[in-house]
């Protein structure tokens, strides 16, 4: 009850001091004038709009209080936001006009400056910042939530239809595509964006807004980095439920949920698969396909790394198997390691006894090992272990490499055979000068140190071809194929073997 007398009365106060009051200006001077005279007729000229604008700045203080701001980019912080939805929208009768909420997350932001030093991360969410100002119009208000997350209100426009609100999270993208400068390094991100659009709003306050945005934002990390959706109440029940994830893991693990997805590497030189990378996905029943992000920190909390590594072995080098059956030949399949993993001194007698069972050579699987292990790890268990699966015939993949300052001493301590070039420095190749310059500068080093090499995240056909002419030997991403379950493999390998075959021969003479 006190709540509804309060808005009542921040009504009255808004219905007295809002711009419809000054409309009655003119009749109320008349009228000071008729009864007053001249001298009264002044003073209500001069009075009135003070007092309007003495109670209208009173009331934002009394209603919302000093506003709080983040103390590294200096944004208010998610109460203003609400706040501001809230003035939009019960003035909206009043106007004609409406207001909108976007939700805008820079994408992997924890590792975009993890390489650049402790001040990386704070530099860059300070550039994002002056740069979604700049996109943005003088009136709409923009705050910062958590992490480098940052929310939207839109001043009132007469329209927020999807087409403006999908035009405006491009241009805000857009901002933030661009190269951030750290100490010397140039770091390209990306941003994911989710709205709520005034009519598919689950109720009309700014609360409602926000969290419908929010809701719009996690479906759109669900579909890959630099997504944009929109929000609609189908999307709620899901997204609150993988957002609020507690199913057992361990369970899930036992039960078969949690398998491999594959994503094909391509070699540029010929354009076929060369290898598929076995990537966890836990198939939800309820929630749908989960990636590592949202039930890794689970496993290694329960202990069970060793485990999801043991499933992930097996059911890759089951699939290997099965392609050969089906003739597909597939060179190599790659299975990621942890730490964990390779500091288990029984860690060798495992991968031979899978490949045994399979009757699989040692060299068709490639161990990957983060660029993070070999440039900081001291640990002489993890370095035999290394070396022997390297005599046993395995390959050994570096994942990462760009962003764990290995030295050219571990690359060889560790028996490295390919370096998979993070996609920081894949991102936006073919436009980027400085980025084709990085790309071979690495490229040269890994040709005389004998290395093979794989530049990950892949993204556009721009991309693959500055690579290929960088004289990159293999390339993976989602602008050859996003991870696909193994029964999706067989139809992905069979259409891609059908491509090579109708592509035009270079430099043999038409019959």
């Amino acid at each position: 009850m006190p709540n509804d007398i309060a808005a009542k009365l921040y009504r009255l106060r808004d219905a007295l001091t809002g711009p419809q009051t000054l409309a009655f200006l003119p009749a109320l001077c008349l009228g000071a004038y008729w009864f007053g005279g001249e001298s009264l007729l002044i003073a209500c000229a001069l009075l009135l709009p003070a007092l309007a604008a003495f109670l209208s700045v009173t009331n934002g203080v009394c209603r919302h209080g000093p506003v709080a701001r983040d103390g590294l980019t200096g944004l208010p912080l998610r109460r203003a936001i609400t706040d501001t939805l809230d003035q939009f929208l019960d003035a909206r009768d009043t106007t004609g006009r409406t207001t909108a909420c976007l939700v805008v997350e820079i994408d992997d932001f924890r590792a975009l400056g993890s390489g650049f030093g402790a001040s990386a991360s704070d530099d860059i969410l300070i550039a994002a910042t002056r740069r979604l100002q700049d996109a943005l119009r003088d009136h709409d208000t923009i705050a910062r939530l958590e992490g480098a997350r940052f929310a939207i209100a839109l001043a009132p426009v007469r329209r927020a239809d999807l087409e403006s609100l999908i035009q405006l999270a491009s241009r805000l993208q857009a901002a933030l595509s661009e190269p951030f400068s750290i100490n010397a390094s140039k770091i390209f991100a990306t941003a994911s964006i989710g709205f709520c659009m005034p009519n598919r709003a689950p109720a009309a306050s700014g609360q409602a807004f926000l969290d419908a945005a929010e809701i719009a934002l996690s479906d759109a990390h669900h579909n890959g980095p630099g997504s944009i959706r929109a929000y609609s109440p189908a999307i709620s029940p899901r997204t609150l439920d993988r957002i609020s994830l507690n199913t057992d893991v361990g369970e899930a693990l036992e039960n078969g949920q949690i398998l491999p997805w594959f994503q094909p590497q391509i070699s540029t030189d010929t354009g076929e698969v060369s290898g598929m990378e076995a990537l966890a996905r836990w198939a939800h029943p309820e929630q749908g396909i989960l990636t590592p992000g949202q039930f890794m920190s689970d496993i290694e909390e329960l202990g069970l790394l060793e485990r999801l590594s043991e499933v992930m072995l097996y059911h890759a080098l089951k699939a290997l198997k099965t392609w050969d059956r089906a003739g597909f030949h597939i060179p190599s399949v790659a299975v990621n390691f942890s730490p964990t993993d390779l500091a288990n001194p029984k860690i060798v007698d495992k991968i031979r006894w899978e490949l045994d069972r399979f009757e699989l050579l040692p060299s068709r699987l490639s161990v990957e090992i983060l660029e993070s292990v070999i440039s900081s790890s001291d640990n002489d268990t993890i370095t035999r272990n290394i070396w022997a699966l390297k005599e046993m015939g395995c390959g050994i993949d570096l994942d990462d490499y760009g962003t764990g300052h290995a030295s050219i001493a571990n690359i060889r301590r560790f028996a490295v055979k390919r370096i998979k070039i993070d996609r920081s420095y894949v991102s936006r190749c073919d436009l980027d000068r400085d980025q084709q310059s990085m790309l071979a500068a690495i490229l040269t080093m890994a040709e005389r140190l004998d290395l093979a090499t794989l530049a990950e995240g892949v993204e556009t056909v721009g991309e693959h071809a500055m690579l290929s002419q960088l004289g990159c030997n293999h390339v993976q991403g989602f602008s050859i194929s996003r991870p696909m379950a193994f029964e999706q493999t067989l139809a992905w390998m069979e259409t891609h073997n059908r491509k090579l075959a109708q592509a035009p021969q270079i430099g043999r003479r038409a019959s």
